[in-house]
């Protein structure tokens, strides 16, 4: 867990018992749901941050935790990471109430309906990641983001092969883009912490479903961006160079072959 989460945590634990302890033991399971909502769903920057800390939460799935109807057909990288983030620290708040005699399961383990309906009536925040100070900071410093010498990087080897080797512009683009793909969470943190504009990133239907049964992790969404915005270019390059034609529309006609490699 990294420093910043630690700290989250710990404040939420004394906020829990102050609550409690106002509230006389009443109300232990809506009053730990208010608290996950209003400190774990992180505003864009701050969250940025705590992935830069801690990549392995780009590990996360939705998992069906998230309550917006909407949010939950498409969710955001953010949003992902998030519902897990309130879901655990839920989950600590209930065994500190259980330890405390806030809650009380019956003899199979289970809570009463009453308290259930606490929770249906706590509606957890859809977070807008579609702006970030952070991000317009750091794209004012000089020199080239890390993303920027990512894509860089791919084209170099692409225009090095394209020239070099017999071999459709297509496919070679598909086998460069998925070679100077971005998929460990300790590659992508650091992306994210340049650009927490990534995580407001969703699947749009880039991620293979099937693999993944609609529930895909939540750095792969950002790989999958990432892997398509470097095949873009990559395109883009071989049409300027003519080894793509183009057909009526303007669109590469492209010919893909049974050995190219997946893009996700």
């Amino acid at each position: 867990m990294s420093q910043l989460l630690a700290d989250i945590v710990e404040q939420v634990q004394h906020d829990y018992h102050a609550a409690m302890m106002t509230s006389g033991g009443e109300n232990a399971l809506r009053i730990a749901m208010e608290l996950c909502n209003h400190h774990l769903y992180l505003e864009i920057d701050k969250l940025a941050l705590v992935v830069a800390e801690d990549p392995t939460l780009l590990a996360t799935r939705p998992g069906g935790m998230i309550a917006d109807a909407e949010e939950a057909a498409n969710p955001s990288v953010g949003m992902i990471i998030c519902v897990n983030l309130a879901a655990g620290m839920l989950e600590a708040l209930i065994g500190i109430a259980a330890e405390q005699g806030w809650l009380k399961p019956d003899a199979e383990g289970h809570l009463s309906e009453e308290v259930h309906q606490q929770l249906d009536e706590v509606i957890a925040p859809v977070v807008d990641y579609s702006d970030s100070e952070l991000a317009k900071q750091n794209m004012q410093k000089p020199g080239r983001s890390e993303l920027t010498k990512v894509m860089a990087l791919a084209e170099s080897v692409y225009q090095e092969r394209l020239a070099t080797e017999a071999a459709d512009a297509y496919n070679l683009a598909l086998e460069v883009a998925s070679e100077y793909s971005v998929f460990a969470p300790d590659d992508i943190a650091p992306l994210v912490a340049e650009n927490p504009l990534l995580l407001g990133l969703r699947a749009d239907g880039m991620v293979e479903d099937e693999i993944f049964e609609g529930d895909p992790p939540a750095g792969l969404v950002i790989s999958a961006h990432l892997t398509d915005m470097v095949m873009s270019q990559l395109m883009d390059y071989a049409v300027e160079q003519g080894a793509l034609a183009l057909d009526s529309s303007g669109q590469p006609i492209m010919q893909l072959s049974d050995k190219a490699p997946p893009l996700h």
